[in-house]
């Protein structure tokens, strides 16, 4: 019996402060992955509130970079560039898609308006 709770009480002091971790993710941080988004997503948010109609085509490519997508189209003898940046997360897929990016409408090479109402009414 003495031996029986002497065994017990040196596993117990052995196993003291042992812990199980399932998975390896910080989910405060989160992996580089996924804190690349979130910062190109976060500079892509900064940059748009900042923006003011008539912007040339060429300062706005050069303060954000390359956009996730592009159209372009001929609407009444008008030049339309519409360049989508992303800005908000929708799924944990791995892509981007537009329905995740807020479009940019230029008309002739200028700002003209940018999000969803914009980009529906051409």
């Amino acid at each position: 019996m003495i031996v029986k709770s002497l065994s017990l009480l040196i596993a117990a002091s052995l196993l003291t402060g042992c812990v199980v971790a399932i998975g390896d993710k910080d989910y405060e941080d989160g992996d580089s992955a996924d804190s690349e988004w979130r910062s190109t997503q976060q500079a892509n948010l900064t940059q748009i509130n900042q923006l003011q109609p008539g912007i040339a085509f060429s300062q706005v490519v050069s303060r954000m970079g390359n956009p996730d997508f592009t159209e372009y189209l001929v609407k009444d003898t008008q030049q339309v560039q519409v360049l989508f940046y992303r800005t908000q997360h929708k799924r944990s897929d791995g892509k981007t898609t537009k329905d995740e990016c807020t479009p940019l409408v230029f008309i002739d090479g200028q700002l003209h308006s940018w999000g969803d109402k914009a980009y529906q009414q051409l």
